[in-house]
């Protein structure tokens, strides 16, 4: 493929950051990367590995120029960015974010920019456990579905420069309403994660009962719990205070859902258990279906890199 921006900049160089400097260097979407972090350590291991073209030690240094400006920053930290960069945007550049909290990372973002620039708000579907700027790798993205939310009034071009980048670095792109997407993304994200959280804290609650057993017999099942709670604590502590709303709606649906299956299991109404299960068996083979897992052994991963996404 050929170049799609002349100049991008990474403002927070984690995961996701990385993989996008690593997708766009195999397919040649960019002619620099620029990079920058909050922390001097992050910004010389970034150095060190090579992860951009240049890593600058501001935000505003970062942006000089740049025609694409990406925020892979906590969705907490997203505003006090964008007012930090946004007098020394370059006309005509767009703006996006990695966040996987649309609404409020609109009306963090979107005040303080410019009217000079194009504000595309986005969320790759692809993450692992894993942080910081040696965990990214080129592949995250591979057959992974990135959201993009553009906000009322922006130039449709911009969008499809954007949508064009992402597709470059392996993605399957759609767009989609921000609100919507919070909704869809409590359901399939966000609650799953808070849940995965409270499992492994009732278990650590547990271990001074079952002494080592938790860990040594974790393979059923609650290993991929384990897995999914050991994401970045900070970013998921702004995701659920971010999109509050939504995460509560779908945690009131689970809380009725739980206690109709415990009064299942107290009544011992088999029927309703294996009905249920079997609906909900269904979920796991569309998945599949759809592309987005594999049905093979231990769902197809290596034990390098495993799925986690936000």
């Amino acid at each position: 493929m050929s170049v799609i921006y002349q100049r991008v900049a990474l403002i927070g160089l984690g995961l996701i950051a990385g993989s996008m400097a690593h997708a766009m260097r195999r397919q040649g979407l960019a002619g620099e990367i620029v990079g920058t972090a909050r922390s001097a350590e992050t910004r010389e291991t970034a150095r060190e590995i090579g992860l951009c073209d240049r890593v600058v030690d501001t935000a505003a240094e970062a942006v000089a120029d740049a025609d694409l400006v990406v925020l892979c920053v906590p969705v907490g930290a997203m505003s006090a960015v964008a007012a930090d960069v946004a007098p020394h945007l370059a006309d005509g550049a767009t703006v996006t974010d990695v966040g996987s909290v649309k609404r409020e990372v609109i009306e963090a973002i979107g005040p303080h920019l410019p009217d000079h620039v194009h504000f595309v708000p986005g969320h790759p579907l692809a993450g692992t456990e894993h942080s910081g700027p040696t965990s990214g790798f080129a592949e995250l993205f591979d057959n992974r579905y990135t959201l993009l939310t553009p906000v009322e009034g922006t130039d449709p071009a911009a969008t499809a420069r954007l949508k064009s980048l992402w597709e470059g670095c392996g993605a399957l792109v759609e767009e989609m309403d921000a609100d919507h997407h919070d909704l869809v993304l409590a359901v399939t994200s966000h609650t799953p994660h808070l849940i995965a959280y409270t499992m492994v804290g009732v278990a650590d609650d547990l271990r001074r009962v079952t002494d080592s057993e938790v860990i040594k017999y974790s393979a059923a099942g609650f290993r991929d719990f384990t897995r999914i709670a050991a994401s970045d604590p900070t970013m998921w502590r702004d995701v659920f205070l971010s999109n509050k709303e939504a995460t509560l709606e779908i945690l009131g649906r689970f809380t009725e859902e739980l206690f109709a299956l415990q009064r299942a299991i107290r009544t011992g109404d088999g029927d309703h258990l294996h009905d249920y299960f079997t609906r909900t068996r269904a979920i796991r083979r569309g998945i599949i279906e759809a592309g987005q897992d594999t049905d093979a052994p231990n769902f197809g991963r290596s034990t390098a890199r495993k799925d986690s996404g936000a």
